[in-house]
């Protein structure tokens, strides 16, 4: 699949913004199964200092810092981005989900990186309850492609899909005791049960290409971000790389070709559309955002 994703972005003041300083994650990564091609960030007003950069996890990353004085700032990504439904090693997912954590597998060439993803960072804990939730599907043995589904599955099953559930600010007490929340909720969620048991999990920032019902025309700009989680299957042989498997509890689906991946962490505070500091007297502000996933006739 072909898609043209736009990604606009625009904060509003009531008073001047003097100086503001901002990092963004806009543009797609390059996958085996997925292909960017062309894509321009456009920050308006136009900044006094611009530049792009790789982040430890292989993100590009675009600073930016505004000093003209301005009341509106629009930040907006646009990509050419081809996308294909990746391939797994079905002998490396028959493997034991026990024989999938970094720290058991040294033989494997890229073990030593995924550790870092087995690990708590800021907005996901080891939580003891999601520990105990995933420990129904990581029974003794189960092969890891199996198991890390089954959860997937139970987490859409579980819990509810409610945008007035949760803030963006959320943690995982909050998501367990409500039993409802968004894909960022549910994909740290993920997270946090299954590095509990050790395995390694990074947390996917991106955008899911979806379709108008039958009858009805797309409504440009009604699509949004979305999240999902991504577990270490290493490989079977000695010295082999491992794989990604990607989840989207939200959806109880695997990704395919309507997922598109822009960047990965190890949680939402990792790497966020937009985000930054502003200098001003302004007593409130308003954001919107609108982002479309269109299809590309080629």
């Amino acid at each position: 699949m072909h898609y043209r994703v736009t990604h606009r972005t625009t904060y509003t003041y009531d008073d001047d913004v003097t100086n503001s300083y901002g990092i963004g994650y806009l543009v797609p990564r390059e996958f085996p199964w997925q292909h960017v091609g062309s894509h321009v960030v456009t920050i308006d007003p136009e900044p006094s200092d611009r530049s792009t950069d790789i982040d430890y996890y292989g993100n590009e990353v675009t600073y930016f810092q505004v000093t003209e004085p301005h009341r509106v700032l629009t930040v907006e990504g646009v990509t050419d981005v081809e996308v294909a439904t990746p391939e797994y090693d079905q002998g490396a997912l028959a493997q034991p989900w026990e024989r999938a954590r970094p720290d058991v597998r040294t033989d494997t060439a890229d073990g030593w990186r995924a550790v870092d993803l087995t690990l708590a960072s800021p907005l996901v804990p080891n939580h003891p309850d999601a520990a105990e939730y995933a420990a129904r599907s990581l029974t003794p043995g189960r092969p890891v492609g199996e198991a890390v589904t089954d959860l997937m599955h139970r987490v859409f099953t579980d819990f509810a899909y409610d945008k007035t559930a949760t803030t963006v600010t959320s943690t995982i007490d909050d998501v367990l005791r409500e039993r409802a929340g968004v894909c960022q909720d549910f994909a740290h969620l993920m997270l946090s049960s299954l590095r509990s048991h050790g395995l390694a999990v990074r947390y996917i920032s991106g955008y899911l290409a979806t379709t108008p019902p039958p009858g009805k025309e797309r409504v440009v700009g009604a699509d949004a971000t979305h999240a999902w989680a991504a577990v270490w299957v290493p490989g079977v042989d000695e010295g082999s790389t491992g794989q990604w498997l990607a989840l989207d509890p939200t959806n109880d689906h695997w990704a395919d070709d309507r997922y598109v991946t822009v960047a990965c962490g190890r949680d939402y505070g990792d790497v966020p559309p937009v985000k930054g500091v502003i200098f001003t007297e302004a007593e409130s502000s308003h954001l919107d955002v609108s982002v479309d996933v269109a299809p590309l006739d080629l």
